[in-house]
């Protein structure tokens, strides 16, 4: 079970059993990217993106953040989409712990890691990039401060969460690898006035980003998607092209 103050390698420990790895069926240093799901939890568009990562030659590394916790669909639905429970700053110590377990696997090259997030995967990501990491407990974790981040390349997020439960949005990043970010122009969680705001913040800051404006919903490509948010498949193909060319790039 995951706890509120777990070392980097505990933590890695409980997410690993249950991260999905997709790649090239070989053993050499491949770049790696890591997927954080969105607050619905493990859903099926996530295989496409990893797919598309191991075409481009990429391993790709699917976190649950979920099971470790012992936590099923219904209630990741009801605790941690409405925020009570796992706001992006406590989930960002997944993604760390999975950064640096990820970069210590002898079938990764440990200088080139990209990580992406999908909506609460984006928040906790953005979490990570501006957290200090210089105490204990930090993120939940107990050494945060021992992951270098000069690995991480690059980070792609699809319609990021930017809501005003995100309270550390517009703090500015530590780092500013390569960025992309995917905006849903009929967002019901966010305007995209908002969510350009917020990233033209981290451009002030230093940050090198690009956006994109997909005339869908909110997870337009979950196919389970239920309304507001709508599936549009053109949309779907489109974005996996973006996040396959993302990574070719990097």
């Amino acid at each position: 079970m995951v706890t509120l103050m777990d070392t980097l390698s505990e933590r890695w420990a409980k997410l690993e059993p249950t991260t999905i790895v997709v790649g090239p069926d070989d053993e050499l240093k491949r770049p790696a990217v890591v997927l954080f799901h969105g607050c619905g939890g493990m859903r099926p568009h996530l295989p496409l993106y990893a797919a598309a990562a191991r075409a481009a030659g990429w391993r790709a590394f699917i976190v649950d953040s979920y099971t470790p916790r012992g936590w099923g669909r219904v209630f990741a639905l009801s605790m941690v989409c409405t925020g009570a429970l796992l706001r992006g700053n406590e989930r960002a110590g997944d993604v760390l712990a999975a950064i640096d377990g990820v970069s210590r696997r002898p079938d990764v090259d440990p200088g080139k890691i990209a990580v992406a997030g999908w909506s609460h995967g984006g928040w906790s990501i953005m979490e990570m990039l501006a957290a200090p990491r210089t105490h204990t407990g930090e993120l939940g974790i107990a050494d945060p401060s021992i992951v270098s981040m000069s690995a991480l390349k690059g980070v792609w997020m699809a319609y990021p969460y930017v809501g005003f439960l995100a309270l550390g949005r517009n703090r500015p990043w530590r780092h500013h690898p390569r960025t992309e970010v995917v905006f849903a122009k009929h967002d019901h969680l966010t305007t995209v006035r908002n969510a350009e705001q917020v990233f033209e913040g981290q451009r002030r800051q230093g940050a090198v980003i690009e956006t994109w404006v997909a005339d869908g919903t909110h997870s337009f490509d979950e196919p389970t998607g239920a309304p507001p948010m709508r599936h549009d498949a053109a949309l779907t193909e489109a974005a996996v092209k973006r996040f396959a060319a993302f990574l070719s790039g990097l």
